[in-house]
């Protein structure tokens, strides 16, 4: 990402300034792409502290600009664009990592003034602690806001949390639809609430322009993967793809304003669908579901539409992404994009020791999303984007593990 990225930036953190260049082409480049590369993922601090500038935490400062605080994802300790490797479950038990897919995520603000992504990364979510049950179900999320961030930012603090309490009440009698359907119901309900009350912890771009925030809403794309199934709830426009046996196997729906059966319920409830740059709900939103938004209820609704799918031995991978990915990239190039990273050969300077299961497959998912995102790019997307790439291949993760014999 280095060649199309500016700085890196953490949560309350401003970017720190890229010393100019002696070379008028290098200034140039800089000049034409201001991006921003945000991973959600855990780096390792720098070796030497004080190339980084210590800051406050963001909202700490009235002074501090608050674009700053919209386009953090998370709290970061480098400021070096670099591939990373994730860590999973580094202490739990043979059984438990085999259950643990590897994954790797990129969000990146583009050509966007403001970064409005959240991505949720929440392995073994639902293992309370000292518990070994319920330790194979893993939660994985993008949430795309518009009119600001602090819907999408919500989604991902909370939905996650929410799913848990309703799995722990369901607990064996799991009906997964009717269950999802009920988070987002409350996900909603608890941004509503957040709607009328105003209480925000900083300051944000969308108080300084509405009084109450109605105009802000965020699509979520969930993925709860467990041993023997994958379960997609999506409302909005981002998008689940599974990669099976060399196909690509969409796993949700996006909801525009003119797919036919979202155009007759809009229009049912009394709604108009216009088309302005695109079909739009009354002219202004170009997605018919969403969490939040309420100007434009009953129009816009939260429900998700949620698929069930058995995992199988020919499953590849996962790729969950903001429509900033799939404005520009189809579904089976996705594929074939994250394919090659994963089936790509292990370097020659690995030893024959190294511990597969810790980092190749980690540093594949990595990269796969790090593709994905520049292959947008390159093609001109002008939303952020955001992408979470899930390694399913599990008997041969654990044929690297030694757990087949």
């Amino acid at each position: 990402m280095a060649g199309i990225c500016c700085g890196v930036v953490g949560e309350g953190e401003t970017p720190t300034p890229i010393e100019p260049s002696s070379r008028p082409s290098a200034r140039r480049s800089i000049d034409l792409l201001p991006l921003k590369y945000i991973a959600d993922v855990a780096i390792p601090p720098p070796k030497n502290p004080r190339k980084r500038q210590k800051l406050d935490r963001c909202g700490s400062s009235a002074t501090e600009n608050p674009r700053d605080c919209e386009n953090a994802v998370e709290n970061r300790e480098s400021e070096t664009v670099e591939v990373v490797s994730i860590p999973i479950c580094p202490k739990l038990s043979s059984k438990v990592v085999e259950e643990c897919p590897r994954y790797g995520v990129t969000s990146v603000c583009g050509r966007r003034r403001d970064m409005e992504d959240s991505v949720s990364l929440r392995p073994l979510f639902c293992q309370e602690d000292g518990s070994q049950e319920q330790n194979g179900f893993h939660f994985f999320a993008v949430f795309d806001g518009h009119g600001c961030s602090h819907v999408a930012t919500m989604c991902k603090e909370r939905l996650h949390e929410i799913v848990k309490e309703e799995i722990g009440e369901a607990k064996e009698n799991l009906e997964w639809e009717s269950m999802m359907k009920k988070c987002f119901a409350r996900m909603d309900e608890e941004v509503h609430q957040w709607t009328k009350t105003n209480q925000s912890p900083s300051m944000c771009r969308c108080e300084l322009q509405t009084p109450h925030c109605d105009a802000v809403g965020s699509t979520a794309v969930v993925a709860i993967v467990t041993p023997e199934k994958i379960i997609i709830a999506n409302c909005g426009d981002s998008r689940a793809v599974l990669c099976r046996n060399n196909v690509a196997v969409p796993l949700s729906d996006d909801h525009k304003p003119d797919r036919p059966d979202e155009l007759l319920r809009i229009e049912d409830a009394g709604g108009r669908v216009i088309y302005w740059d695109g079909p739009r709900v009354l002219g202004v939103l170009a997605m018919s579901r969403a969490i939040g938004d309420y100007y434009l209820k009953p129009y816009v609704i939260s429900e998700p539409e949620v698929t069930v799918t058995e995992r199988s031995d020919e499953d590849e991978c996962l790729i969950l992404a903001s429509d900033g990915l799939w404005d520009t990239v189809q579904n089976d190039t996705a594929c074939k994009v994250v394919r090659m990273c994963l089936n790509a050969p292990k370097p020659a300077s690995e030893s024959p020791g190294r511990d597969l299961a810790a980092d190749c497959s980690d540093k594949a998912c990595s990269d796969a999303s790090i593709l994905l995102t520049k292959l947008a790019l390159v093609r001109q997307s002008s939303d952020n984007v955001s992408v979470v790439v899930v390694d399913l291949r599990r008997d041969q993760r654990q044929q690297q593990t030694g757990l087949i014999n």
